[in-house]
C-alpha cells in the first residue's frame, strides 16, 4: 500500500470539515490534508428546509441573553454540560466569522441580526439566509480553504482507522477512481462525516450522504445517546424537510389507495378544525415528539398508519383542507397568516405570500407545487446522538476527534438549528486542540492485513431499520435485525480494492457496524423510564447510562483569565 504523511487529517467537506481545515490553516498547521469522498456531496451542501436555521446567541432586540443562558438551554439532562458551554461560548464568534466570510445573514436597518423562535427554543435566537443556509456556508468556507491553500484529496473514501499504543496512527482511504488503497500516516484525525444516514431507508438526508460512524466504532470510540434521532415529514421524490411555511400554508393531506381513491385522512381521524390546527402547528413542531402524541405528532402517526395500510400520502397545495375557512382557524394560525399577508384563498397562494423561495426550490427539482401533489413520508432527518467526545471534541481514542452531526453532543430535544452552530463550535475546538497537542505522525505503522468486508445488499437492513427502529420502535424486530447484522459481519471476507463492488461493501460494513451500536442503545433505552437523566454510552456492543458531565465552574475574573490565556492554559 502506498503511504503519505500528514500530521493532521480532516475527513469530510461539509460545514464542520471545511471549518476544521480552515481553522488549522489559519493557526499555521503545515502538514494538513482534507480527505473527502466527493467535494460536492454530503448533507451540508445538499439539504435544507423552508428557511434553514442557524441557532445562535441572540444579537438583536431587548430580550436578555448570555453565554450562560444559551448553555443552560442546550444542557438537557442527557447532554454534557461542558460541550453545551463550549457551543454557547463559541456561538457569537463563529457566527461573526461566517458573516466575515460573506454569509448574508439578514440585519435590520440598524445592523441587528434579528431572529425568530424555533422548536425547543425559549428565545428568538434563530436566523437564516433561506432554504440553503448550510450550502452557502460550505461555499463560503470552501473559498477560504482554497485561499489558504489547504491540500485536498478528493474522491477518497475513508476505509479504516489504524491505531497504535498512543492512539491514532494512520487512516487508510479507498481512492475511488484508481480503485486502490492509500495509507495516510497521521497524528490527528478529525472525522466530520455527518450523520449515519445510510442505516435507514426512509430518510430526508440527500442521496449523497452516507456517514461513516462505523469507522470510529471499529477503532474503539464509543457512542453517546445513539438512540436519539429526529424524525419528521419530508418529501420523497426530492428529499426535503416539510417544516415551517410548508405546513403553515395549510395544505390538504390526502392518501391514495390502490384503486386511486383519495382519502382526506386527517380530517376523518381528527375532525376538520383539529386537523387544520395540527397541520399549522407542524410548522413550529416539525420533529416527531412522543410528548405531543395527543397533539401535532398525531399527524406523523396517522401518515405512517396510511403508509402501513399500503396507501401513498401526499400534500396538496391546490386545494384547501376540508372545511377550511378563516374563521375556523385557531387564533394563532389566523393572526400568523394575517401578519404575513397570507390569509389567502389557497395553500399555494398562502405559501407564495410567505415564502416564494420554498416553491422555487421544488420547481428547480422538477416539482411544481402549483400543479403537482407532493408525496411524503415520516423520515429520519438528524441524529442527535453520535460519537462520544470531550470538551475538545476528542473521543476516548487519543488523536481521534469527531465534529458536526457525527458527534454526540445533543440529547433528545436540541433546539432547531443548533446543528449548524455545533459544526462551527466543535470543529473550532477540535482544530485548536489538535494543533497544540504535540502529537506527531509515527515513523512506521504495523501491517494490518487486508480489509475484511461483508457481502450482500444493504437494502434489506435499511428497510428493517425503518420498520422496526425509527420513530416507532419494536424491540423484537430490533433484536432480530441486530442478530442478522452480527451474522453478516461475522461472515466478512478479505476484500480486493480493485474488485467490482468494493466501495459498496465498505458502505455495507459501515451500515452494519453503526446499526449494531444504535440498536444496542435503542434496546437499552426501550427498557428505561421516560426522559431518563444522564448520557447513554455504547461501547463494545453494550450500552449503559452514566451521569452527564456538569456545567463547569469557570473563571470569569478578567485579570486571571488574561494571565492564564497568555500562559497557554486553554490551548
Amino acid at each position: 500500500m502506498r503511504e503519505i504523511v500528514a500530521r493532521t487529517v480532516v475527513v469530510g467537506s461539509g460545514c464542520a470539515g471545511l471549518n476544521a481545515a480552515d481553522t488549522l490553516a489559519e493557526l499555521g498547521e503545515e502538514s494538513l490534508l482534507l480527505v473527502t469522498e466527493d467535494m460536492n456531496a454530503g448533507t451540508s451542501r445538499n439539504t435544507g428546509s423552508d428557511k434553514q436555521t442557524y441557532y445562535k446567541l441572540s444579537l438583536a432586540g431587548d430580550e436578555g441573553d448570555s453565554v450562560g443562558a444559551l448553555a443552560h438551554d442546550l444542557n438537557y439532562p442527557d447532554v454534557n454540560g461542558d460541550t453545551a458551554l463550549c457551543e454557547a461560548a463559541a456561538s457569537a464568534g463563529c457566527f461573526f466569522r461566517l458573516c466575515a466570510l460573506g454569509m448574508p445573514f439578514p440585519t435590520n436597518a440598524y445592523g441587528e441580526y434579528v431572529g425568530y423562535q424555533t422548536d425547543h427554543d425559549v428565545r428568538r435566537r434563530a436566523t437564516s439566509v433561506g432554504p440553503l443556509t448550510s450550502k452557502l456556508m460550505t461555499e463560503a468556507l470552501e473559498r477560504s480553504v482554497h485561499r489558504h491553500g489547504v491540500r485536498i484529496l478528493d474522491r477518497a473514501l475513508a476505509a479504516r482507522i489504524v491505531t497504535g499504543p498512543d492512539g491514532v496512527a494512520a487512516l487508510d482511504v479507498y481512492l475511488r477512481d484508481e480503485k486502490e488503497l492509500l495509507r495516510i500516516r497521521c497524528a490527528n484525525l478529525i472525522l466530520c462525516t455527518g450523520g449515519p444516514a445510510h442505516i435507514y431507508q426512509d430518510r430526508v438526508y440527500p442521496e449523497s450522504q452516507h456517514g461513516m460512524s462505523g469507522l470510529a466504532f471499529a477503532a474503539g470510540a464509543r457512542g453517546a445517546n445513539l438512540d436519539c434521532w429526529q424524525y419528521g415529514l419530508a418529501s420523497v421524490a426530492f428529499r426535503w424537510n416539510l417544516s415551517g411555511s410548508y405546513q403553515q400554508a395549510l395544505p390538504r393531506y390526502i392518501s391514495v389507495d390502490a384503486q386511486g381513491v383519495e382519502h382526506e385522512f386527517l380530517a376523518d381521524a381528527l375532525g376538520e378544525e383539529t386537523a387544520m390546527a395540527m397541520i399549522f402547528l407542524k410548522g413550529y413542531q416539525w420533529p416527531f415528539d412522543e410528548a405531543r402524541l395527543n397533539g401535532s405528532s398525531r399527524v406523523d402517526m396517522l401518515v405512517r398508519q396510511e403508509n402501513d395500510a399500503g396507501r401513498n400520502v401526499y400534500l396538496d397545495y391546490l386545494h384547501n383542507p376540508r372545511g377550511y375557512a378563516p374563521d375556523r382557524l385557531t387564533q394563532e394560525a389566523r393572526e400568523y397568516l394575517t401578519n404575513c399577508g397570507a390569509l389567502l384563498d389557497t395553500p399555494i397562494a398562502r405559501l407564495e405570500a410567505m415564502n416564494q423561495p420554498a416553491i422555487a426550490l421544488y420547481r428547480d427539482h422538477g416539482i411544481d407545487l402549483a400543479k403537482d401533489k407532493l408525496e411524503i413520508r415520516v423520515c429520519a432527518q438528524h441524529h442527535n446522538g453520535g460519537l462520544d467526545v470531550d470538551a475538545h471534541w476528542q473521543t476516548c481514542v487519543p488523536g481521534l476527534y469527531v465534529c458536526g452531526e457525527a458527534a454526540g453532543t445533543f440529547g433528545r430535544k436540541r433546539p432547531g438549528g443548533t446543528a449548524l452552530n455545533a459544526t462551527q463550535a466543535g470543529s473550532l475546538r477540535a482544530a485548536r486542540h489538535a494543533f497544540h497537542n504535540g502529537r506527531q505522525a509515527p515513523e512506521t505503522v504495523a501491517e494490518e492485513g487486508p480489509i475484511c468486508l461483508p457481502t450482500g445488499d444493504a437494502t434489506g437492513f435499511q428497510q428493517a431499520m425503518t420498520r422496526f427502529a425509527a420513530f416507532r420502535r419494536d424491540p423484537d424486530g430490533m433484536q432480530c435485525l441486530m442478530q442478522a447484522g452480527k451474522q453478516a459481519l461475522a461472515a466478512s471476507l478479505p476484500a480486493d480494492p480493485g474488485a467490482e463492488g468494493f466501495e459498496e461493501r465498505l458502505l455495507l460494513r459501515d451500515i452494519l457496524l453503526t446499526q449494531q451500536a444504535v440498536l444496542s442503545a435503542m434496546l437499552y433505552a426501550y427498557q428505561e423510564k421516560p426522559d431518563p437523566e444522564g448520557v447513554l454510552i455504547t461501547e463494545a456492543g453494550e450500552s449503559h447510562r452514566i451521569p452527564a458531565r456538569p456545567m463547569p465552574e469557570r473563571e470569569l475574573w478578567f485579570e486571571q483569565v488574561w494571565k492564564q490565556f497568555r500562559e497557554g492554559r486553554y490551548d
